[in-house]
């Protein structure tokens, strides 16, 4: 009798579950659609277009994951500042795949940097529109910095740890009255100090070449020389008009850590440790910087105080003893519109 010939059954394959649904074809509505992605439906549509033909998968599968499916994957990481992996596990992705999602929509979203982030053109509207807060004339911006931890990296890692003795970015940004980014750095480690990093910045050159009491000037805090394109507050006003000055300067320049604050509240990423390199941690806050902008630019609710503390690391600046051949101009500014 031959031998029983026993044929090999191939292993039984698991049948997938696509967990991920595409929420913007649910009953949620725009405030739980807020709550978990930071935008309504209009803004999650908005920025699917924006990418759709940068992150579109050239693949014939079933089971691919659609635009808004992988705009929504990168707004749920950045909101929520937590692993990939845990933002995988909640929707039913691999960290892997995650990975990938955030690093093609971020990729995206920063090629097209030029178009959310840009100075004003229209410099009368903008002066027009700063003077309203407090009555400080001739602003094209505000300035300051703002701290973002990351974790420790693996080359040039003293350089990025901070005065807190914490690893960080430094973030430097210029916004207008409305508090829309018109201007953002971050590229520098967490050791530079703020008058540095103005002082090599391209909005430096542009603001020395094209600023001026009579073109408009940017306000920063002590931290920065005082140049007669960027007003710091006197150290010690002894004059009323030099304190009405400080007055108004800093109820006007607060408007850009109030805007950090906006930011950090939305994405929580920004306020936690980014677990990343530095260089995918300055490619995730530009990211932010530019849905901000968009978030201006549809009208979207600012995220509701939920007890978050923001802190935008204002102890951590020197104050700037170099030189400053902006005190005239200073001056001048204070005697003449607040001299009353």
């Amino acid at each position: 009798m031959a031998a029983f010939m026993q044929v090999p059954v191939p292993p039984h394959r698991k049948e997938r579950h696509f967990r991920l649904k595409d929420d913007l074809s649910l009953n949620l509505s725009n405030e739980e659609l807020r709550e978990r992605y930071r935008f309504g439906r209009e803004g999650i549509t908005f920025i699917s277009n924006l990418v759709s033909n940068d992150i579109s998968r050239k693949t014939k599968r079933n089971h691919a994951l659609t635009v808004p499916q992988m705009v929504m994957v990168t707004l749920r990481f950045l909101a929520t500042g937590s692993f990939l992996q845990v933002v995988g596990d909640t929707i039913g992705l691999h960290k892997g795949t995650v990975s990938r999602i955030v690093s093609d929509v971020l990729t995206s979203l920063c090629n097209k940097r030029d178009e959310f982030i840009k100075w004003p053109r229209n410099v009368d509207e903008t002066r027009e529109d700063f003077y309203r807060l407090s009555g400080f004339p001739n602003v094209l911006g505000a300035m300051d910095g703002t701290h973002v931890r990351i974790q420790a990296p693996s080359e040039d890692e003293p350089s990025f740890v901070n005065r807190k003795g914490v690893h960080s970015v430094n973030v430097q940004a210029v916004c207008d009255a409305r508090g829309k980014f018109t201007n953002i750095n971050a590229n520098w480690p967490g050791s530079s100090h703020d008058s540095h990093i103005f002082r090599t910045s391209q909005v430096c050159t542009y603001m020395e070449q094209n600023g001026g009491w009579a073109n408009g000037v940017l306000l920063g805090d002590s931290g920065y020389s005082c140049r007669p394109f960027l007003m710091t507050p006197y150290q010690n006003p002894v004059l009323d008009h030099q304190k009405k000055y400080n007055r108004c300067h800093c109820s006007t320049r607060s408007v850009i850590e109030r805007t950090f604050g906006r930011l950090k509240r939305r994405f929580h990423i920004l306020h936690s440790e980014i677990r990343m390199t530095p260089s995918k941690a300055c490619k995730i806050i530009i990211a932010c910087a530019i849905l901000h902008n968009i978030c201006i630019l549809l009208n979207e609710p600012d995220i509701e105080d939920d007890g978050l503390v923001i802190d935008n690391n204002g102890d951590l600046r020197d104050r700037f003893f170099g030189n400053e051949d902006g005190r005239g101009v200073r001056d001048h500014i204070s005697s003449t519109f607040f001299n009353q």
